[in-house]
């Protein structure tokens, strides 16, 4: 039996493919026989449901923490809007649309390397409202959490933690000096030992290797993950990022590809940065090993319409 042909066996069975052999089948084979190859285990593993889910913007700009490729950073002049918490009537309309157009998932996201202590409880509330008022499921992404503060929001309602890992360890030192990456390794664990699920993917396209975003997908599905974001590097005007050259759509469907090989098991997530792709190239990634999207707007950029993306699925034949 050949390279790929026993990965994908394997894959199917749960099996998750070596980093380097990954790179080996990069190398050897087609990018359309590595895409079906991932689409069968896509198949097998996590069936045609299309796994939705949706974020806003909890608290916006001023953050401490200098990722290079962020518009929140307080390091860079982006022009990006700064407000302390979501207004209500914004925040419950969301919910209102998300649940009614059939989102799984619902998601505030916090800039900032952490909420405080004093100000979790006014989220945990939110979230409590929320969750009187609709059966749509929540997440939270709020930095860099310790186990009392987890379990606040487990407590609130809170099923899942989003902590992603942007990158590869080896490559994360590149891209931010303020925290690393064993900080947000904590971050999962301590969320894991509450009983959350754990979503954690990261970003492609910041300069890195197939080898770092291979590792990353590894390194995640090895502290828990059961939901990888894949987001596509969208350069923004100020940040250290802002002249990246951008991936090919070649690349980015490959890597997508490889990824399904990495964590067979996992949700691979279409994350921010999809809208520069054209149809062609994501229906290949969508039928390439990609099981999840996140949509509505992706924080501070536009993202995908939510009714386009139920379409798009359903005529893939994915089940929304």
């Amino acid at each position: 039996m050949d390279l790929l042909s026993r990965v994908k066996e394997n894959a199917i069975k749960g099996i998750p493919c070596s980093v380097d052999d990954a790179l080996k089948i990069s190398e050897l084979y087609d990018i359309n026989d590595i895409c079906d190859a991932a689409d069968e285990v896509r198949i097998a593993t996590q069936g045609n449901s299309v796994d939705t889910c949706s974020i806003v913007n909890a608290r916006s700009g001023r953050c401490t923490e200098d990722c290079k490729w962020c518009a929140q950073s307080r390091h860079y002049q982006t022009g990006c809007g700064e407000y302390e918490q979501i207004d209500e009537k914004e925040l419950f309309n969301a919910v209102k649309v998300n649940t009614e157009k059939g989102v799984n998932r619902f998601s505030m996201v916090t800039s900032g390397r952490k909420v405080s202590k004093a100000d979790i409880g006014s989220f945990c509330s939110l979230y409590r409202r929320i969750r009187q008022e609709s059966p749509i499921h929540l997440c939270a992404s709020m930095g860099l959490l310790d186990k009392e503060q987890l379990q606040q929001l487990k407590d609130a309602g809170v099923t899942r933690y989003h902590c992603n890992l942007e990158t590869g360890p080896s490559y994360f030192p590149h891209l931010c000096t303020t925290h690393t990456m064993q900080d947000k390794l904590n971050t999962i664990r301590a969320a894991r030992e509450v009983g959350m699920e754990v979503c954690s993917g990261g970003i492609i396209g910041m300069g890195e290797t197939m080898r770092d975003r291979l590792e990353m997908a590894e390194t995640a599905r090895e502290a828990g993950a059961c939901s990888i974001p894949v987001n596509i590097l969208n350069p923004i005007k100020g940040t250290p990022l802002q002249d990246t050259t951008p991936l090919s759509e070649e690349e980015i469907i490959l890597t997508v590809a490889l990824l399904r090989l990495v964590a067979p098991l996992c949700a691979l997530r279409f994350a921010g940065g999809r809208l520069r792709l054209s149809e062609k190239a994501t229906r290949r990634i969508l039928r390439g090993g990609m099981n999840g999207a996140l949509v509505g707007d992706m924080l501070t950029t536009v993202g995908n319409n939510i009714d386009s993306d139920r379409s798009l699925f359903e005529n893939l034949d994915f089940k929304w």
